[in-house]
């Protein structure tokens, strides 16, 4: 087994310093968690839009699928919280990446059970908040990020390195990056391993819409938007739906105005649906970097090829 060690992957058991994005619809499902940790990085279940009947059998499914470290992803604000983070504690995950909130709230709960508790982070405060709170490590989300990018919108590489100057953890850095090139450079800033959304979006694995994986196929680097100001701001690719709400930013319209046009369209309607013209086709950056859809495996064959390639084409220092 290929192995590149960093202090993300002895803190997780895995073999490879990628973390693949817990996203709501695409991972909300055993099938890509369970392809990318049986290739040798962390797969990560998304239980933010799951009814407790279908979370606990994804998991039941993850467990018996792998002997590799697996994670779920859970976002504190979602709806039966208490009864997620009750659910989640009986199938014992390896580990936990939680987001929007506390790390009080869970944290002593999944210790007892043994699992590594990640909290993502959006800033230098936010970091250094839950590192004193005992969190085991952190996913340093940047700007570049699909879905919610941090709200001062600091670009990763920028964001990761202040957080590593600052916080003595294992970090994963999020945003922006598609391949082991972007990988190198995460490492090369201070972090232990780079989190993958937007590539694994346009995975066979990926359980959304086959237009939604074209949707990303066929955006730039300069395909994204970020709209919600005031109301929870999202990075998605470009359609009516984000034209919609930049014009009326853009035109200083009622909050009451510009709230129903975001909630009017959703996430759901895009990744099960395929409406990708209406609906929220929630992406990052690197959709501008990413050209093909492949199975999970092979991504993760190819980051690590790809990483060989960018540290062996680094110039050698020479001189004093």
């Amino acid at each position: 087994m290929t192995r590149i060690a960093t202090p993300v992957t002895r803190l997780l058991g895995i073999d490879l310093p990628v973390v693949q994005a817990g996203m709501s619809w695409a991972s909300s499902s055993s099938a890509l968690p369970l392809a990318v940790s049986n290739a040798g990085g962390l797969g990560v279940v998304a239980a933010g839009p799951m009814r407790l009947p279908d979370l606990s059998r994804v998991l039941a499914e993850t467990a018996a699928g792998t002997d590799r470290p697996w994670a779920v992803n859970l976002p504190l604000y979602r709806a039966e919280v208490d009864e997620v983070i009750d659910l989640v504690l009986r199938h014992r995950p390896p580990v936990l990446i939680a987001s929007q909130g506390g790390p009080r709230r869970y944290l002593a709960r999944f210790h007892d059970v043994g699992t590594r508790c990640l909290h993502v982070v959006a800033g230098v405060d936010h970091a250094v908040k839950a590192a004193s709170a005992g969190v085991d490590g952190l996913v340093v989300v940047g700007a570049e990020a699909g879905g919610h990018p941090p709200p001062a919108m600091v670009a990763t590489a920028v964001l990761v390195r202040a957080v590593a100057r600052a916080v003595p953890l294992p970090l994963i850095a999020s945003g922006g990056v598609a391949d082991g090139f972007g990988l190198a450079a995460m490492l090369a800033l201070g972090a232990g391993a780079a989190q993958f959304g937007t590539r694994f979006l346009a995975s066979t694995e990926a359980s959304v819409h086959a237009a939604y994986k074209q949707a990303v196929l066929s955006a730039g680097v300069d395909g994204t938007r970020t709209v919600g100001r005031g109301l929870g701001v999202i990075r998605a690719l470009d359609n009516d739906f984000t034209a919609r709400m930049l014009a009326l930013e853009a035109s200083g319209a009622e909050e009451s105005l510009r709230r129903k046009t975001f909630q009017a369209s959703t996430l759901r309607d895009a990744a099960l649906h395929g409406d990708v013209a209406q609906g929220k086709v929630e992406a990052g950056q690197s959709a501008g970097l990413v050209d093909e859809v492949l199975p999970a495996a092979r991504i993760v064959a190819r980051i690590v090829r790809e990483y060989r390639e960018a540290r062996a084409g680094l110039p050698p220092v020479t001189g004093d």
